[in-house]
């Protein structure tokens, strides 16, 4: 009686386990349909928003990519957190690329809304990288 009720529970144990896997590949191979790295995928979702055309939905991921690279290559540097104005300089830099007639987000976008997808994304990026060496890099 005992081992019939022990398989049960180790069949339900394996398909919750096979479930699991399926939804991690699923999000795995999202960032590769979506044409982005887990980095720029992460600021994709917070960008977008509902009803969006699919040129607005590649000007998105370009701003995604874009500003991340801008960041890391100009701003996130050893300890910017710890500096008021190195840390402002982020959040303004975030702002004025969000902002911006070419670079920026869709004109789709309402002032408010892009004000709110800016401190999203400055909150983004001051929990996630704290210093030179970013999260994801971390992942191995």
């Amino acid at each position: 009686y005992n081992m019939e009720k022990d398989r049960v529970t180790i069949e339900q144990t394996f398909e919750a386990l096979i479930k699991f896997v399926k939804e991690l590949d699923e999000e795995d191979s999202r960032g590769i349909r979506e044409g982005l790295d887990d980095e720029s995928l992460a600021l994709f979702d917070l960008l977008k928003k509902e009803n969006l055309q699919a040129q607005e939905i590649k000007k998105i991921k370009k701003v995604a990519s874009d500003l991340l690279a801008l960041l890391k290559k100009e701003k996130l540097r050893a300890n910017w957190k710890e500096k008021p104005p190195t840390r402002d300089d982020v959040k303004v830099t975030i702002k004025n690329y969000l902002w911006d007639e070419n670079s920026g987000l869709p004109g789709s976008y309402s002032e408010e809304e892009i004000q709110r997808k800016a401190d999203l994304l400055f909150e983004h990026i001051f929990t996630f990288y704290p210093s030179e060496r970013h999260i994801y890099d971390q992942v191995a």
